[in-house]
């Protein structure tokens, strides 16, 4: 197998659809990475109608129509076996973690390809920041907070966010170098005080693991993608199938794609 950050998508996908299972952050350097959500075709539309109401914690990359299992971000891919680990929930419980969902595969399932914060990782290191998860080899730290997402028909949910220290003289180069990556999530939604989210320990994360905050960093929060399963979870449609936090889909796109002057 090719070096993590040096692997090309497909050879990524192919690693992973041989059972290869851990989180993506630091793999295949220069692609954008993706969230993942398959509704039935009959909840698709207020979850669309919901990521436009909240583009900051789910923007869409891409929508594979109903039973489609590839398309052009994972050419020659398959959406049902190329991300390292899924979450599948029925009525909002979460009821299995494969890495194949095949089995519970249905026609009628559309499938949303969504803005991942991973994307802009490569550009923050090079930039001379660290990333912690990264660095201390854990996935990255997920939290949901006191912030409502905008309804639309029947899906609603809290934004989540995931958090990344940053040195505080870097602060505002991290927000400066993500704010031109707004297709995955974009500057942060929070620096500083977690309280001010509902956070009440770090050290707890909702999804992913803790990671060490050092002194003199300070903790910074990004909109992220998981934000469409806290909403299964609160609306309960009667299937939906996501990504496991932190293991994302590694596109074809090149991050470059998604950066803006």
């Amino acid at each position: 197998m090719t070096h993590r950050a040096t692997a090309q998508p497909a050879a990524a996908r192919e690693a992973f659809r041989g059972g290869l299972v851990e989180p993506t952050a630091g793999w295949s350097r220069g692609f954008a990475q993706a969230n993942v959500l398959s509704l039935p075709r009959e909840n698709a539309f207020d979850f669309l109608l919901f990521a436009q109401r909240n583009p900051k914690p789910c923007p869409i990359l891409g929508v594979l129509e109903p039973g489609q299992a590839t398309g052009p971000l994972l050419a020659g891919g398959d959406i049902r076996t190329d991300v390292p680990k899924y979450t599948v929930y029925r009525d909002g419980e979460k009821v299995d973690e494969p890495t194949d969902i095949r089995d519970y595969w249905r026609d009628d399932l559309v499938t949303f390809l969504i803005g991942c914060s991973f994307t802009f990782e490569a550009a923050l290191q090079d930039g001379g920041i660290s990333i912690a998860h990264i660095d201390q080899g854990v996935n990255v730290p997920m939290y949901r907070t006191n912030r409502e997402c905008a309804a639309a028909g029947s899906m609603s949910g809290p934004m989540v966010v995931s958090m990344r220290p940053i040195p505080a003289a870097q602060v505002a180069d991290a927000v400066r170098i993500t704010s031109r990556y707004p297709a995955v999530h974009g500057a942060p939604v929070h620096v500083g005080n977690p309280e001010e989210l509902g956070i009440s320990d770090l050290s707890r994360p909702d999804f992913g693991d803790a990671v060490q905050v050092p002194a003199g960093h300070i903790p910074v929060f990004w909109a992220c993608g998981v934000t469409p399963q806290a909403a299964v979870m609160q609306s309960r449609p009667p299937l939906a199938i996501g990504h496991a936090p932190g293991h994302m889909l590694i596109t074809d796109a090149r991050d470059s794609e998604y950066l803006i002057p």
